[in-house]
């Protein structure tokens, strides 16, 4: 093998230096068509030259289409002395490969000629055709879609000529545009165009496999001109003039210069800032004149708004939208309803402190903002000026007032004016109390206060609520007014903060009176005590210990203790415990050990948690000599009443009588094998009765019943071994 591989390389060596040209220039590929539709057959021809064919002894043509090798299909020589090697590719489906003609040289492939092949589509129509005329840089502006990809090299072009009759008639050509590679739009310069007259325009798209144009587009191009926005601005307001009414704006703009001549209309959009609420349309606004007053907006609202504009009544495309303009519309004064309460003090007799509170309520969905609040005291001479009591933004106010005076008004305001004025008529306390005022707490942040509503049913209530006692920073009380007299409580969660104590007043509300004031208090969450009562030995014994403990007062706002738990421990850590109801003030630990020490604490514990006590050490007394000389002398004799009774038992065991009871006893039972059957049995003679004369009658054989005390009889006909026998038994009870 590498007598051949040197040989192979000096042929090719030769070759190369005897030849003017090298081994590559001996074929060359013909090809059925260098392009074809994806999917189509591609024939393939690799022709070596007659001047190389002596070089190579054998040739072996390989075909290589990247990056996979075809075998040839069939090589032939031709008459002109020339060899042909062909394949054929039935179904071609690269877009762009090279096809190599190779021969095999030695170890490597020796490529002789390449090709390279393509495949695609023909170009589709290109369609949605339009086009704007652009007066800013004076050209019309053509685009369109080209279509799918051909996966070939596709141009476009756009084409147009000068026509007459609504384009049924050629006229004049205009210079084609080619877009950019890449672009599917193009422009044609204004010296090309006559800006009134129609003109055919179409786009044609060509590639290797054929051409195609699009529908043509018959137009004048000012029938497509698109304008510049105009500039939208705010109406200055004129000395003469009157302001805008709450919730309208008024406009004004300015249309492009180079646009002037052209009559055209305009559209305007608008929407709030804040929000999520869509634009709203105003359309037909006439150019010509450049004012417009919007209203139906909501009022104290900044508003963004843009304008567009077209050419009118003639064909014509849309203006982009102008650059956002914000705008805030006018206010309007204040709708709202004021709840009030308020609280009175006598300074001296002639004058009273007032300490006035309100709430606004909205009647309206938009009722106009409000800068602040007036109080003012109703004048007796209604043609003169009402004397001015407060001006706040707060929600509170304190003034003073005669004794004499009942009234005062209240009003909201703002720069459009003021709302319809609240009298307040401070009333006074004459209408029936309420009944079982309660409060319970709901959650760390809410409290449920409750009532028996009065006879008759109020106008509605007034709560209050705040700390108690009152935080040092001054915060006011937090009140609400319910109109609703007939229920019979509420829930507070306003400025509710847990483990707080509240106090809570509720006022009833009649027609020209209020009843008296209730108060409550009530905690907002309950805490576990703070720490648990202390333990007492009272006595202690030698096998008990008497404790004790005193109740903790209650603690506001701390849950009451439910019961009790008393721990003791063992110096060999064995744990007791007992559980006492929450009465129970002591206790006596029983079965300790003489002379023990022990450790004892008592965990209080309550709905809200538990605490321990701190924990009492106690031992036990110690027994005297005395004590244990008496115990020594019990254990003794307990030992030895034991013992005697085990020798009264072994000695009272049942045993065989060494005598012969008299036949009849009623204590004693027969029994064939003890020792006085046998016996007796033996000592009788050949002429008993049993064995001459045969069986001798006899009374019945009679025998106690140990369990009754009755006597059981058997004839002793029925056991004549019994009548000879000697009535001898063995007691067995």
């Amino acid at each position: 093998m590498v007598g051949l591989g040197a040989w192979s390389l000096v042929g090719a060596a030769l070759i190369i230096l005897l030849l003017p040209r090298s081994l590559e220039q001996c074929g060359h590929i013909l090809l059925s068509a260098p392009i074809v539709r994806l999917g189509d057959q591609v024939m393939a021809s690799c022709i070596i030259n007659q001047n190389c064919s002596h070089l190579v002894t054998e040739w072996r043509i390989v075909w290589k289409l990247e990056p996979e090798l075809h075998p040839r299909e069939r090589q032939q020589h031709l008459p002109n002395g020339t060899l042909q090697s062909t394949i054929t590719l039935p179904h071609f489906n690269h877009s762009r490969v090279l096809l190599s003609c190779c021969l095999h040289w030695g170890n490597s492939l020796q490529i002789l000629d390449q090709a390279e092949l393509q495949a695609g589509y023909p170009p589709i129509a290109p369609h949605n055709l339009s086009c704007i005329m652009n007066l800013t840089i004076n050209s019309l502006i053509c685009q369109w879609e080209p279509g799918p990809d051909t996966h070939l090299s596709t141009s476009f072009t756009l084409k147009s000529f000068k026509s007459q009759d609504q384009c049924q008639t050629q006229k004049d050509s205009i210079p084609d545009c080619v877009p950019e590679d890449g672009q599917s739009h193009c422009s044609i310069p204004r010296r090309h165009l006559q800006l009134y007259q129609d003109m055919s325009i179409w786009v044609q798209a060509k590639n290797a496999l054929g051409t195609s144009i699009s529908p043509k587009l018959c137009l004048a191009p000012m029938d497509v001109v698109k304008l510049e926005p105009p500039t939208l601005s705010a109406l200055e307001p004129s000395p003469g003039v009157a302001p805008p009414q709450p919730g309208c704006l008024r406009l004004h703009w300015e249309t492009w210069k180079p646009s002037l001549y052209i009559e055209q209309k305009c559209e305007l959009r608008h929407q709030p800032r804040l929000g999520e609420a869509g634009w709203d349309l105003v359309s037909a606004l006439p150019a010509r004149t450049p004012e417009h007053e919007l209203c139906g907006l909501l009022p104290s609202t900044t508003y963004t708004l843009q304008m567009r504009c077209t050419r009118w009544p003639l064909p014509g495309h849309w203006s982009e939208w102008s650059p956002s303009l914000e705008l805030i519309t006018a206010q309007r004064a204040p709708i709202v309803r004021l709840d009030t309460w308020w609280r009175q003090r006598q300074l001296d007799p002639q004058t009273v402190a007032v300490q006035l509170f309100w709430k606004p309520i909205a009647l309206e969905e938009e009722s106009g903002q409000i800068q602040g609040y007036l109080v003012s005291r109703r004048p007796s001479d209604q043609a003169g000026a009402e004397p001015t009591l407060c001006d706040t933004t707060e929600l509170n106010c304190t003034f003073q007032l005669p004794p004499e005076a009942r009234e005062v008004l209240l009003q909201a305001y703002n720069t459009a004016g003021s709302s319809h004025p609240t009298p307040v008529v401070f009333l006074e306390s004459r209408g029936p109390p309420l009944g079982r005022l309660h409060a319970t707490a709901r959650d760390p942040h809410s409290l449920w206060v409750g009532w028996e509503p009065p006879r008759p049913p109020p106008q509605g209530y007034v709560i209050e609520w705040g700390l108690s006692p009152p935080s040092p920073n001054g915060s006011p009380m937090t009140w609400r007014l319910e109109h609703d007299g007939s229920i019979a409580g509420t829930l507070l969660q306003e400025n509710i903060r847990p483990f707080q104590l509240y106090e809570i007043t509720v006022t009833p509300l009649y027609q020209d009176t209020k009843g008296p004031s209730q108060h409550v208090y009530a905690y907002s969450q309950e805490m576990a005590p703070s720490h648990g009562p202390e333990l007492h030995l009272r006595h202690i014994g030698k096998t008990w210990a008497q404790l004790e403990w005193v109740p903790e007062a209650p603690e506001l706002g701390k849950s009451p203790f439910t019961h009790y738990t008393i721990f003791w421990t063992n110096t060999q850590d064995q744990s007791f415990s007992t559980v006492l109801n929450a009465s129970t003030h002591s206790f006596v630990l029983r079965g300790l050990e003489p002379s023990s020490l022990y450790h004892v604490h008592l965990m209080a514990a309550s709905q809200a948690g538990a605490t321990n006590s701190t924990i009492l050490t106690l031992m036990t007394l110690a027994l005297e000599e005395s004590e244990l000389h008496i115990i020594l002398g019990l254990f003794g004799l307990l030992v030895l009443l034991i013992c005697l009774c085990g020798a009264a038992q072994f000695c009272c065991r049942p045993r065989i009588s060494s005598s012969c009871p008299v036949f009849g006893t009623p204590a004693c039972h027969p029994s064939p094998r003890s020792q006085c059957w046998r016996r007796k049995r033996k000592s009788q003679g050949p002429g008993s009765p049993m064995t001459a004369q045969g069986p001798v009658a006899s009374p019945p054989l009679c025998r106690p019943m140990c369990s009754r005390g009755t006597q059981e009889c058997l004839p002793l006909s029925l056991s004549p071994s019994l009548a000879t026998a000697t009535r001898c038994f063995m007691c067995k009870c």
